[in-house]
C-alpha cells in the first residue's frame, strides 16, 4: 500500500467513558477528555452532557452550513464509515480550507479529546512531519450527533481515527484504527524522532527476556503480514503465547500493552483493557516478531505484533511506522474495507 496521496479526492482502570467525562467536566484544548470507542448505547433522546465529546461534535455539527453538511456529513450506514487506510482522505475538504476558524477550533478540541494530555503535542508533531500541519487532514461525520449513533472520522497521512461519543457498543477506539509516522520515508534503524518507536523498543524488551527456545517460537522467518486491513482479523495463534512465558516476561508484555495504549485518553484505554481482560487478559495474547525487514540487521525487530482472541495490534516499523489496530468485545472475522473499496 502506497504512502502517496490517493486519487480519491481521489495503567488503565477500566472506568467507563461516561464516568470519565463526568469526572473531567468540560473538554478544553489542554484537558483531553474521552473519544473513539464503542461502549454502551444510550437512548437516542438523551441530551449530550456539557463538555463531553458528544457535545463538542454536536456543537460542531450545529455550526455547519447546509452546503458543508452535504459535503462532509453522511448517514450512519454509509460505506465509508468503517473504511481504514494508511493514507487517505475520507472527503476532499481539508480542515484548513473548508472550515471557519471557530469550526477549526472545535475540530482541534475534538481531536485533542481523543488523546492523553501528554500525547497531544507528540501527535501534532507526527501530523506536521507527515502532512505539514493538522489542518491538512480532513473529517467526516456519520449519523446525527445528539440524536443517536454518530461517529466523527479523521483521516490523512498515517491516520484513521474515530470519535463516537459512546454511541455504539462492542468496539474500542471506534472501530478499525490506524496510526503511523515517517520522519523520513526510509528511516534509520534507530528511528530518530519517530514518536512511536518507543513502542517497538518496549516490545523488543520482551524478546530480550526470552530464552532460546522461546525466541525460536516468537521469531517468524516467513514474510511479514500484508500492510492492509486484513491484518486486523483476530484470532491468530502465531508466535509465542504469553501464557507460555514466565511471570516476569508476562509483566513485560503488560508494559508493552500499557505503552500501546498510552497515547489514548484514559477512558478509551480503559475500555480497550476491559475488552482484552474480558477475553482472557494478557495471558490470552500471543506475541510475534519478524526477522524480515530488520533495518540495519541489528536484531532489534522493527516488525512485530500482539494478538488476542478479539484483538490485533500490528506494528510495522520498516521503512517507517505503520500500525493497524482492532480491539473489540467479539472476534473480527472479516477485514474492514480500505479506502480503495468500491
Amino acid at each position: 500500500m502506497s504512502d502517496n496521496k490517493p486519487e480519491f479526492c481521489p495503567d488503565c482502570d477500566g472506568i467507563t467513558r461516561r464516568d470519565f467525562l463526568k469526572a473531567v467536566g468540560g473538554v478544553t484544548v489542554a484537558a483531553a477528555a474521552g473519544v473513539p470507542v464503542f461502549a454502551t448505547a444510550r437512548p437516542a433522546a438523551a441530551a449530550p452532557k456539557p463538555g463531553s465529546q458528544e457535545s463538542l461534535v454536536t456543537h460542531l455539527y450545529g455550526t455547519l452550513s447546509p452546503e458543508q453538511k452535504s459535503a462532509v456529513c453522511f448517514d450512519w450506514g454509509h460505506k465509508k464509515r468503517l473504511q481504514v487506510d494508511n493514507n487517505w482522505f475520507i472527503v476532499p475538504q481539508t480542515i484548513g480550507e473548508f472550515y471557519k476558524p471557530e469550526q477549526q477550533a472545535l475540530i482541534s478540541d475534538i481531536f485533542k479529546s481523543a488523546h492523553s494530555e501528554e500525547w497531544i503535542a507528540k501527535r501534532l508533531q507526527q501530523m506536521k512531519d507527515d502532512a505539514g500541519a493538522f489542518d491538512k487532514y480532513c473529517i467526516a461525520i456519520f449519523g446525527e450527533p445528539g440524536s443517536g449513533k454518530f461517529e466523527l472520522v479523521m483521516t490523512g497521512r498515517h491516520m484513521t481515527m474515530r470519535v463516537d461519543g459512546d454511541s455504539n457498543a462492542g468496539v474500542a477506539l471506534g472501530g478499525p484504527h490506524f496510526y503511523g509516522h515517517a520522519v523520513a520515508g526510509n528511516e534509520k534503524p534507530d528511528h530518530p524522532g519517530n514518536v512511536y518507536w518507543y513502542q517497538a523498543l518496549r516490545a523488543n524488551d520482551v524478546y530480550k527476556a526470552l530464552d532460546g527456545k522461546q525466541r525460536e517460537k516468537a521469531l517468524l522467518l516467513g514474510p511479514i503480514p500484508a500492510d492492509n486491513p486484513s491484518v486486523l482479523i483476530t484470532g491468530r495463534r502465531e508466535g509465542l503465547p504469553v501464557a507460555d512465558m514466565t511471570k516476569d516476561q508476562q509483566d513485560l508484555v503488560g508494559k508493552v500493552l500499557g505503552d500501546l495504549l498510552a497515547p489514548m485518553n484514559r477512558a478509551d484505554a480503559g475500555e480497550a483493557r476491559k475488552y482484552i481482560d474480558a477475553n482472557g487478559g494478557v495471558k490470552s495474547l500471543s506475541m510475534s516478531f519478524y526477522k524480515q525487514q530488520d533495518l540495519g540487521d541489528d536484531g532489534v525487530w522493527d516488525v512485530w505484533r500482539l494478538d488476542g482472541p478479539t484483538m490485533s495490534w500490528y506494528f510495522r516499523g520498516a521503512p517507517h511506522v505503520h500500525t493497524w489496530v482492532w480491539i473489540g468485545e467479539k472476534p473480527l472475522t472479516t477485514a474492514p474495507p480500505n479506502s480503495r473499496a468500491a
